[in-house]
């Protein structure tokens, strides 16, 4: 009932662990740099040491050392691949469980309230990708209600999906105060979410968007989103609605009217264009005759 997928961070691919390292954040890279540690990485290399080590777990690594937590008892010290092995394990544990011991017998128990239907919303949307660098697999983007943590992103994953993941990195976007209609003091948010960036150890390629495809296949599928999803239909409505307000309004007092007639069709104004066109060449012609006439008589009389 309790078994879960381990995730060993040792032992992830190397295209993952490239895709961790060209996620970080801007600001541990500049931190990074002032410390004196090299960040500058090859696009297609990662950073990690050969046991598998982030610069980060790396750095605790030297610390802990350093303190003296890493003796046992024989005098010798943890190894880097020991100490993440360790590491590892804690990562992995079941959170919300303890053994309880029942008639002496070991039983697992949850701790809490059990939560079969979770009421937040994990909305999943395309990964940031700048110009000229291909779409990355390793990685996937969520919007997430600001009161979730890094913590609940990896539960809320494992459990209902069995994603494994290697890093999440969260941050909150903050949209303006703007003042409430038809109020003068009262300000509200609008926009305001929490984005979180999950490194994936499969990778998961993204539907194609509209734009990147062929003009048959996106012309099929808007199509097909029109009719079947409505998408587009609130616009127009709108235009629609507007169109009758206008006439309603405007058509007794300006004289304006809907188009009737011979304008009333597409087939009917390229006719009367074609018409005014024959016009219009006919008129240059007769001008052009005109001009030779005057021309030819012009030598008789000047003789």
């Amino acid at each position: 009932m309790f078994a879960t997928l381990r995730r060993l961070y040792a032992t992830i691919p190397d295209a993952a662990a490239t895709a961790r390292t060209a996620s970080t954040p801007r600001a541990v890279r500049i931190r990074r740099a002032q410390q004196g540690i090299d960040a500058d990485v090859a696009s297609q290399e990662h950073d990690a040491t050969p046991e598998g080590l982030t610069p980060s777990e790396f750095a605790r690594y030297q610390r802990a050392l350093a303190k003296g937590e890493l003796l046992r008892g024989d005098g010798t010290t943890l190894t880097e691949a020991e100490w993440l092995e360790r590491l590892d394990a804690r990562r992995t544990r079941i959170r919300g469980v303890r053994q309880v011991k029942k008639d002496g017998q070991t039983d697992t128990e949850v701790v809490g309230q059990k939560v079969f239907l979770p009421n937040i919303i994990f909305k999943m949307v395309r990964n940031h990708t700048p110009a000229g660098q291909p779409y990355n697999p390793y990685e996937a983007t969520f919007r997430v209600p600001q009161s979730v943590t890094k913590t609940d992103v990896r539960s809320y994953l494992l459990a209902v999906y069995g994603v494994q993941t290697t890093y999440i990195r969260t941050d909150n976007y903050m949209s303006p105060l703007r003042r409430a209609p038809g109020r003068t003091a009262t300000t509200f948010a609008d926009r305001t979410y929490k984005r979180a960036v999950v490194g994936l150890v499969e990778p998961f390629y993204y539907p194609q968007a509209e734009e990147d495809m062929p003009k048959e296949e996106r012309d099929k599928r808007q199509k097909f989103t029109a009719e079947r999803l409505l998408v587009g239909q609130g616009e127009r409505n709108r235009k629609l609605y507007f169109l009758r307000a206008t006439r309603a309004v405007d058509g007794g007092k300006k004289g304006w009217k809907w188009r009737t007639g011979t304008t009333a069709s597409r087939g009917n104004i390229l006719r009367l264009i074609a018409e005014r066109r024959a016009e219009r060449e006919e008129a240059v012609e007769n001008v052009k005759a005109r001009i030779r006439e005057d021309r030819r008589q012009a030598p008789s009389e000047a003789a």
